[in-house]
């Protein structure tokens, strides 16, 4: 089995050099290989002409044939495309220093091409949006809740800028699945050395105050610095507020999954904070 290595997913869309410049940042940080992805989605852009009408059966075969003709050209454009992206990627992470560089194209289903590959994967970078959707600010790409959902692993979802983070805010809450999100920041290397912030959006409690305490505990001997508050309000407003108060590059959340956590960090607000995202956002299970 091949080792562990951070994956890139790129397309056509302005979020190709900040999902590169991210993966090539957490490369370096976890010390594992790069690899880039393009998947050639087969539904993408299929032709729009209908043949069936009140034409000549020897016309409407021609019309087929030429159709066909189309399909395989644009194909073939697409399939070059990819690989002069994933070349380009790969000169900018051999140019920042980073030593093992693998790309790969694949064909299909986004989500389907990234669950096959996934089990080599320790981190999964993707962009906010992709080259289809729309670029309304908020609007999130139509695949990525998908692949959120999908996927198993790690995912850092990155906006249109990317900037090397100094510190971060984890959203906590004292559950089984940030407990476990604690306490896989302590033993990985991806944001080590940074400045860390805990937010339990709740009432102030003597429960929370100790499973802050217990987190910060956890998180102190690979941090330059933990900060723990506890403060009431709506958990989106709350950690978007706290965030832009304190000038905190990346956010580190719960991913949709199951727990008590459900209706503060899961479902609706997952998503609400991903299109209101204007920083990276960390992923985890």
């Amino acid at each position: 089995m091949k080792a562990p290595h951070v994956m890139a997913c790129i397309d056509g869309s302005n979020y190709a050099e900040t999902v590169s410049d991210a993966a090539i940042w957490a490369s370096q940080r976890m010390e594992v290989p790069l690899s880039f992805v393009h998947v050639l989605d087969r539904n993408q852009a299929p032709s729009q002409f209908d043949p069936r009408g009140n034409i000549g059966l020897g016309s409407r075969e021609h019309l087929l044939e030429e159709l066909a003709s189309l399909d395989e050209q644009r194909g073939k454009l697409a399939q070059e495309h990819g690989r002069l992206m994933l070349s380009a990627a790969r000169e900018r992470a051999e140019a920042a220093g980073i030593a093992e560089v693998e790309t790969r194209q694949r064909n299909g289903e986004l989500v389907e091409a990234l669950v096959e590959i996934e089990e080599e994967s320790r981190l999964v970078v993707l962009g906010k949006r992709g080259e289809s959707a729309e670029a309304a600010p908020e609007h999130m790409g139509s695949n990525l809740e998908r692949v959120i959902r999908g996927l198993h692993r790690p995912i850092l979802v990155v906006p249109e800028t990317f900037t090397s983070p100094s510190r971060y805010l984890i959203a906590f809450d004292g559950g089984p699945t940030t407990r476990k999100m604690v306490e896989l920041l302590a033993e990985r290397p991806l944001l080590r050395g940074l400045e860390c912030h805990l937010v339990l959006v709740g009432a102030d409690t003597d429960e929370h105050r100790e499973q802050l305490a217990w987190a910060e505990k956890k998180l102190a001997p690979t941090s330059s610095a933990v900060h723990t508050r506890i403060i009431a309000g709506e958990v989106e407003k709350v950690l978007c507020d706290y965030q832009r108060e304190h000038a905190i590059e990346l956010l580190v959340m719960g991913a949709y999954g199951h727990s008590r956590i459900r209706q503060f960090l899961v479902g609706s607000t997952t998503t609400a904070m991903i299109r209101r995202a204007q920083s990276p956002l960390l992923l985890l299970r």
